[in-house]
């Protein structure tokens, strides 16, 4: 594999995730919500595909669980499939191409019900289909990160490239929350909005001309490990496995939040595009405190700072949606404003850790005893993510639909963010005082 030494060619490699990250946004956090009218109050006929119940409540949050599991569980056999592809166009490129298409053509037909209600069948079309997706989205998305460390040269490279990722995940996110439901107030459908965004996932087609690949090139001087050999050497390191217990605390509220914030808000009458701004666009600059707190004091004691703040945006989000109508437009704004401002010191941090933790942890397992388990750390980090996401959004938001409780959903993102609160106070050291500078100034 041929490095890429051009900074602007880096810079625009590290955008390239960005339309398919997008697609998946809509999927999870509006799409799926579409099929069911529980919790929207205001244009309902925009925010759902028909303005009525498309599946079966019970069974869709069954199925929604399920995707999230495999999306997690797929990610252990597609690192090997991907690892080990064997053709002349390019291993990578082709892994990509496996994943795109089948990820879009099942993003297309999901926009397409079968019956005009809520059946069995409808359900199960739909379940079927958001499986596919979640399944050939982590192939593409397992590809272009493994290709991370393959087209930098070094390590400056690699901080750049991963800046730049991190700098688009606030900009897909902030379309996603903040720009989105505008188009919604504007009454355009959701399926209309999920086809205008479409086109964006052709960012994907950036790794196709920038990477240079020889047929069955090797990239690391390291034999790479079996899947079963890789999974032990993951499930024997005690400090990796603490780590994904936090991290699926921390996913459980963190997706509760992305996934059912736009219905919380539906009862009050607020733009959300303001609301979910004052939550992304801020995230750059809080950035820099979190990574103030983390050479100071250690990545524990920055991670506790980052979930008080998001529980106390919780609240403030709770309190606005429960005393909405004791307040004037303008004040309810600026109420829900400074919740979103807390949030937006949690959500960089958030994002950061989950990259930042296994592979501090997987350099280590190459230090120490040799063993090269990074992609496979990621992938079992995934895993867990996957049951996380699939208990918060498929088990714990569709209840909160069906009950019409939709308020309460802030509340469960603070009981989430506690229990992580907690339980980062017993991460082994080497994960805690990561970061931490000594006296004399080195890490």
């Amino acid at each position: 594999m041929e490095k890429i030494k051009s900074r602007k060619k880096l810079l625009l490699y590290g955008c390239s995730g960005f339309g398919v990250n997008m697609l998946t946004i809509i999927m999870g956090s509006y799409l799926c919500s579409a099929l069911l009218v529980g919790g929207f109050e205001e244009h309902i006929e925009s925010w759902t595909y028909l303005n009525k119940d498309l599946v079966v409540a019970a069974l869709w949050g069954i199925f929604v669980f399920v995707a999230k599991v495999l999306d997690g569980i797929i990610d252990l056999p597609f690192a090997a499939i991907a690892d080990k592809i064997k053709c002349k166009f390019g291993r990578r490129k082709t892994a990509l191409l496996i994943g795109y298409i089948p990820m879009v053509i099942s993003y297309l037909l999901f926009l397409v019900p079968i019956d005009n209600g809520a059946t069995i069948l409808n359900t199960i079309w739909f379940g079927f289909l958001l499986c596919i997706f979640y399944a050939f989205y982590t192939l593409t998305m397992l590809t272009y990160y493994a290709t991370f460390s393959e087209v930098c040269e070094d390590q400056h490279a690699m901080v750049f490239l991963s800046n730049t990722k991190s700098i688009m995940d606030v900009v897909y996110y902030s379309l996603g929350f903040a720009l989105l439901p505008m188009f919604v107030s504007f009454g355009i459908n959701i399926r209309i909005i999920a086809l205008i965004f479409l086109p964006l996932s052709l960012s994907m087609a950036i790794p196709m001309f920038l990477l240079k690949e020889k047929p069955n090139d090797a990239t690391s001087n390291v034999k790479p490990l079996t899947l079963i050999t890789s999974l032990k050497c993951s499930f024997k390191n005690k400090a990796y496995i603490y780590w994904l217990c936090v991290a699926a605390m921390l996913t459980i509220g963190l997706q509760l939040f992305l996934g059912g914030i736009n219905e919380v808000f539906s009862t009050t009458g607020l733009n959300m595009t303001f609301v979910m701004a004052s939550s992304f666009a801020p995230v750059p600059l809080t950035l820099i405190l979190y990574n103030k707190v983390i050479k100071k004091y250690g990545l524990a004691t920055a991670f506790r700072y980052s979930l008080i703040v998001f529980s106390l945006g919780m609240i403030v989000m709770y309190i606005c949606c429960k005393t909405h109508q004791n307040f004037d437009e303008l004040t309810l704004t600026m109420i829900a404003i400074l919740g979103g401002i807390f949030v937006s010191f949690a959500l960089g941090s958030f994002f950061s850790i989950t990259y930042t933790v296994p592979t501090y942890l997987a350099r280590r397992e190459l230090e120490t005893k040799g063993t090269d388990v990074a992609s496979m750390y990621f992938a079992v980090q995934g895993l867990f993510e996957g049951v996380a996401a699939g208990i918060a959004t498929g088990l714990i938001l569709v209840t909160l639909k069906d009950q019409k409780a939709i308020e309460l959903l802030p509340i469960i993102v603070c009981i989430a963010s506690m229990i992580a609160f907690v339980m980062s106070f017993f991460l082994p050291k080497v994960v805690s005082l990561m970061g931490k500078k000594n006296k004399e100034g080195k890490n």
